[in-house]
């Protein structure tokens, strides 16, 4: 077992104390993003060695800590001892899946992910035109899929997928009731909304208005405006109230941005503390708001749509959306032996196991199907395996390779309080 180091990352949306708030340490004083917790090439965690064994092949982050070595250098030296036979036949010799703190002090992006064939063709596409893996326009930064999940551990609110037509046509039909109502000229964009949401077939009214709302322009960003100074205004709400607030706040933040109104497409929810949704590919997204914990394949492939100043690619972003209402994607915890709860959605890259331990009570098994990673957000916890013991404070987390299955992890002794911890592993043996 490797105790390990993890790369943040200080996107601008990120929250300045949530991160360290959860676990137990100062604040930077900037935004603190995503915790990466995994072996992806970009920001691979350094595995930290108490026998302080050579760092030959490590990234130059490794060099920080003596004894460290990058995580995906270490599983590079040794795949099937790391990772497991079943995982390298199925997933080749890298680490399958990735862990993040994610908290959202405002929105992400609208972006949607592609599809395993999608991302292999996309990146063989760009490498062979030769585009800059780093560069602003690169659609793909690697040949991997990239569903995910994201468990709240606050209340956390989301944009996720497209909502049935005749619904995002009754939050328009809203609208336009508001401006007759005010005796305002409507913006000439909503009665051409209303006419596609009102074709027969789900697929094509929710492509042709997302269509008309990408395309941008000024009559996009107009209605925008005009739209959001008749919310604030005081015009009724009811019954979509968080919708429309959505809309004002999009507004305040990107103003003009086509993803203030396409919002009114997608589902609006909000998580409390201890749910969870999966995003599968061509799932349209965006977070707004909440600390969680995310969990993705390994990859870092992302189509965005808007909410955002960086690169749209709009024929690419329609070829890889799903234009289907499919409802929310909500994921329920499975119970296991002594009262742990596993969350498996519909991947066989990762799951994520989430153990709570009392003081004195019976060690729990970490679900392991090969490689395992684990992270401590309350309390400590020992974990222990044929070969060795680990303890792991608020905020540690470690690398558990395949190899060294069975591991257990037990409350510490004397330790006040309830220790809690987040595992994943693949979903090889589900």
């Amino acid at each position: 077992m490797y105790e390990l180091e993890n790369v943040l990352r200080p996107y601008a949306w990120g929250s300045t104390t949530a991160i360290a708030g959860l676990l137990g340490r100062a604040a930077s004083g900037g935004p603190e993003a995503e915790l990466w917790i995994g072996a992806h090439p970009d920001s691979p965690s350094v595995a930290l060695s108490p026998a302080g064994t050579g760092r030959a092949g490590a990234h130059a982050a490794a060099a920080e800590h003596p004894g460290g070595r990058a995580l995906d250098a270490l599983i590079a030296e040794d795949p099937e001892h790391h990772l497991g036979s079943d995982s390298v036949a199925e997933f080749g010799p890298r680490l399958p899946f990735l862990l993040k703190v994610l908290a959202a002090d405002s929105p992400l992006s609208l972006q949607v992910h592609p599809t395993l064939e999608q991302a292999r063709e996309g990146f063989a596409r760009e490498e062979a035109a030769g585009v800059d893996r780093a560069a602003a326009d690169r659609n793909y930064k690697d040949d991997n899929h990239k569903p995910e999940m994201i468990f709240a551990l606050t209340p956390f609110e989301a944009l996720c997928g497209f909502r049935p037509a005749a619904e995002a046509k009754a939050v328009f039909e809203l609208i336009a009731a508001d401006f007759e109502l005010a005796g305002l000229e409507l913006p000439g964009l909503v009665p051409l909304l209303l006419a596609d949401l009102s074709h027969p077939e789900e697929h094509t009214a929710l492509r042709s208005a997302f269509e008309r709302l990408i395309a941008g322009g000024a009559d996009v960003s107009d209605a925008a405006s005009v739209i959001v100074a008749a919310l604030v205004s005081g015009a009724p709400t009811a019954p979509f109230q968080a919708e429309l607030s959505t809309v004002v706040n999009l507004q305040a933040q990107y103003p003009g941005d086509p993803g203030v109104l396409i919002s009114l497409l997608l589902n609006r929810i909000s998580l409390a503390p201890g749910e969870a949704v999966y995003l599968p590919a061509g799932n349209v997204h965006a977070y707004l708001h909440g600390l969680g914990i995310e969990v993705m394949a390994s990859s870092d492939n992302v189509l965005r749509g808007g909410l955002t100043p960086k690169f749209v690619d709009v024929p690419e972003l329609l070829r890889t959306i799903a234009f289907e209402s499919a409802g929310v994607p909500t994921l329920a915890a499975e119970p296991t032996m002594l009262g742990q709860e596993v969350f498996r959605p519909p991947f066989r890259e990762f799951q994520l196991q989430r153990i709570e331990l009392g003081p004195g009570a019976e060690p729990v098994p970490v679900a392991q199907s090969g490689a395992a990673v684990i992270l401590v957000v309350s309390g400590s916890i020992l974990l222990d395996s044929p070969k060795g013991e680990l303890r792991l404070e608020r905020g540690g987390s470690a690398f558990l390779p395949a190899a060294e299955a069975p591991v257990n992890a037990h409350p510490v002794s004397g330790a006040a309080g309830t220790a809690v911890a987040f595992a994943v592993t693949t979903a090889l043996k589900a």
